[in-house]
């Protein structure tokens, strides 16, 4: 039972800290989840990805989940999407789902095209529930027949409600080179997430989401015709919470199969370490991850940490060598 306890308030305590926001290990598989200045920025006509996490199954027997879909377009020089993503975590079925649209705009700046600034904004909004029924309180625990919690009795709890939507409004921007031959193509984008402060409680009283800062860079390294590494970072800053995450991405290109062979690590500050990999063959592109955790709840994980699971179908005319570096990949 203590031991329970014990688990039970470090992961409160690391979900305060994190905050409510969706979290992914293999952020850029997912580019309008990471940036919307990146809707649309691809050599293609059409795009949609799917992605689902879980995580903590090691030490709740309702682990959390997050899962998304999106689809998006260039248009000229325009870029238009839709995302729809859902997040599930603990007994008490906490649900947040969520529906934007973005837009992006991009600008070359060279006559070549070769360089570029892409803008964007997403929209839309979020819905939460929880069913606080489903959760016990310390004035619910009784001595009777041996101690334990009672659900029957009323626990005083002022809930304002067990549902809420609230408002998102979001923006991002990103400079990317796309040279296909060129032996760099570095890229650097921003964005910013919760822009308009909502309000969000399930209690009676103000209770605003604070904004969310990404900053992510990377240099994709074309080492030879066939081998690209690809050192990135991602520094996201949440009120006074801040998490860096380092990675580095590789590709090995079979020619005779047409195909990319995908691997990665990324480590997440004093969190967790994730390994990765995957392929990448015309149209499509899988890859698979897991992360063996570092932070204090090592000792009651034993080291596990979550799965994570993307695929992404891209509508081309041409062979994938052939086209613009996107600053996914």
């Amino acid at each position: 039972m203590k031991r329970i306890l014990i688990v039970i308030l470090i992961i409160c305590s690391f979900t305060k800290t994190k905050g409510q926001d969706f979290h992914l290990s293999m952020y850029d598989a997912a580019p309008v989840f990471l940036n919307p200045s990146m809707t649309g920025v691809f050599d293609g006509e059409w795009r949609i990805h799917t992605q689902y996490r879980t995580q903590w199954k090691a030490v709740n027997f309702k682990p959390y989940t997050t899962g998304l879909i999106s689809f998006d377009m260039p248009y000229k020089k325009w870029g238009f999407g839709a995302q729809l993503s859902n997040f599930r975590a603990g007994i008490g079925n906490y649900n947040a789902f969520q529906a934007l649209a973005s837009a992006a705009y991009t600008v070359p700046i060279d006559a070549n095209k070769f360089h570029n600034i892409s803008m964007g904004t997403q929209f839309g909004g979020t819905q939460k529930s929880i069913e606080y029924q489903l959760h016990t309180f310390d004035n619910q625990y009784t001595t009777t027949n041996g101690g334990g919690f009672d659900n029957t009795i009323d626990p005083s709890e002022l809930f304002a409600g067990q549902s809420i939507i609230i408002p998102e409004l979001n923006f991002g921007a990103i400079y990317y080179y796309s040279k296909q031959l060129s032996k760099f193509n570095p890229f650097i984008g921003f964005s910013a997430f919760n822009l308009l402060t909502p309000t969000e409680t399930f209690f009676s009283g103000p209770n605003k989401l604070p904004m969310r800062f990404y900053t992510h860079a990377g240099v994709r390294v074309n080492v030879t015709e066939h081998i690209f590494v690809l050192p990135k970072i991602l520094v996201m800053q949440q009120n006074t919470f801040r998490e860096q995450t380092f990675a580095l991405d590789a590709g090995f290109y079979l020619h005779e199969a047409e195909t990319y062979l995908l691997a990665g690590l990324v480590y997440r500050n004093q969190d967790a370490i994730s390994v990765s990999m995957g392929a990448r063959k015309s149209h499509y592109t899988a890859k698979i991850s897991y992360d063996f955790n570092t932070s204090t709840l090592r000792p009651f994980s034993t080291g596990r940490g979550g799965f994570e699971i993307s695929f992404t179908y891209m509508k081309q005319n041409y062979k994938p060598k052939e086209g613009k570096i996107c600053p996914r990949l």
